[in-house]
């Protein structure tokens, strides 16, 4: 099933966001409990200072692209 057939099916956006080593979009089903999908970046991706520690972020997901990308 494709990220867009959720929204016919009563299925709400509560927020994404962008965590550097994960992306996630978080949901709340018809009976209003709270889902979070999320996907981890391969460890290549994953941002790190200069020391090589993890730069974790909460920045904006670009669901858009998502949604344009998987029609």
């Amino acid at each position: 099933m494709r990220f867009a057939a959720f929204w016919p099916r009563g299925i709400t956006l509560d927020g994404a966001a962008d965590h550097g080593v994960s992306e996630a979009i978080y949901l709340r089903d018809p009976d209003q409990n709270g889902v979070e999908l999320y996907r981890d970046r391969p460890q290549d991706e994953w941002p790190r200072d200069a020391q090589g520690n993890l730069k974790m972020r909460n920045s904006h997901f670009d669901l858009q692209r998502l949604l344009d990308e998987n029609p």
